[in-house]
């Protein structure tokens, strides 16, 4: 495949439109239709994996029907989940710290749509493409950790406060080794800037019997993947490391004394920040829209590899116990962040005798 098409969506847009030709304005209007398609585009599979894939998945590892009564397939339990929970009363605890409890939810959807504004998605389908960009990902999508304290103690409840304080403690202790190992990326490819990571992965690492294995980071270096993909599932909370809203201990953590529409706005953001990581992973480590066929497959082949992402996150779910906070925090601290200092070191080590 050629490599991705360095034209940004809303340019695209732009010209497609004859926006560019009203100056700023028309600017400013194109950027919005591209944000809008992005991020509904989304949302629309953020809707999918929460009430119906999530389900069928986890049903299928643990020998169950799961959905199959509305619709075929039990597709229509997306619109009568939807109905069902929006249409439910929003309570609010009594003692609950009103500013605080009400802009959480909004925290942790918005930090992961912020995310996708960076990410090359294929066939033209790209926001923005800042020198900074893995900087930026990073930064937008630790915002989380602020909305989920905020959902703990503004929730005037000892079991919120406590799934917030636990939130916070895996985020700091998982987000450091995240950060670290993507930066032996950014060693391999020279640049932070998302659009070069994926170009600089459509080079050639090696042909057999005619075959070109691309140089995808994933391959170059498997342990940095490992690392990156375990670190991963601790910050988006998925087994076995869902101990911040483990529902055997403290009913359901952050998350407790939330309804209604505020419900649905954390369980988007979810859901929101597993695809934003997958999509992280399929830039930095899978050649980001990179697959057999012409270039305007890359959007296919990229969301792809995202659900690839979210269907290990529910093969875990199903298959590895939770790990107690103590352990949570002792792999973090004691595990990842040692090996990722020494991947980083070697990395290091080993571009500068390439060098």
């Amino acid at each position: 495949m050629p490599l991705q098409d360095t034209v940004l969506l809303p340019e695209r847009l732009g010209e497609l439109t004859g926006l560019d030709g009203f100056g700023l304005g028309g600017e400013l209007l194109a950027t919005f239709l591209a944000a809008f398609i992005v991020g509904n585009l989304m949302l629309a599979m953020t809707g999918v994996a929460g009430p119906w894939a999530k389900r069928k998945i986890t049903a299928a590892f643990t020998d169950r029907i799961a959905v199959n009564r509305l619709g075929p397939a039990g597709l229509f339990i997306i619109l009568a989940d939807s109905v069902r929970l929006l249409s439910k009363e929003l309570v609010i605890p009594e003692n609950a710290d009103r500013p605080a409890y009400d802009l959480a939810p909004i925290v942790v959807a918005s930090s992961a749509l912020l995310g996708f504004a960076v990410i090359p998605m294929g066939s033209g389908i790209h926001l923005a493409d800042p020198e900074v960009g893995l900087a930026y990902v990073f930064a937008v999508s630790g915002i989380a950790s602020l909305g989920l304290v905020m959902a703990g103690y503004a929730s005037s409840n000892k079991y919120s406060l406590l799934g917030g304080l636990r939130a916070v403690a895996q985020n700091i202790a998982y987000e450091i080794p995240l950060v670290i190992t993507g930066m032996s990326i950014v060693i391999f490819a020279g640049t932070l800037q998302l659009g070069e990571i994926v170009s600089a992965q459509a080079k050639p690492l090696l042909t057999i019997a005619g075959i070109s294995i691309p140089s995808w980071y994933a391959l170059v270096n498997p342990f940095a993947f490992v690392l990156f993909l375990v670190a991963n599932f601790a910050e988006v909370g998925r087994n076995p490391f869902d101990t911040p809203e483990a529902p055997t201990e403290i009913v359901a953590g952050y998350q407790t004394e939330y309804s209604s529409v505020y419900f649905v706005l954390i369980y988007l953001g979810e859901f929101l920040h597993i695809f934003l990581g997958g999509a992280i992973i399929a830039t930095i480590f899978l050649g980001g829209p990179a697959g057999p066929g012409p270039a305007a497959l890359g959007i296919v082949w990229f969301i792809i590899k995202i659900w690839a992402v979210f269907f290990a996150t529910q093969w875990l779910r199903s298959a590895v116990p939770r790990v107690r906070i103590d352990q949570l925090i002792e792999i973090g601290w004691k595990g990842l962040l040692v090996l990722s200092f020494a991947n980083l070191v070697l990395t290091a080590v080993i571009v500068g005798l390439i060098a």
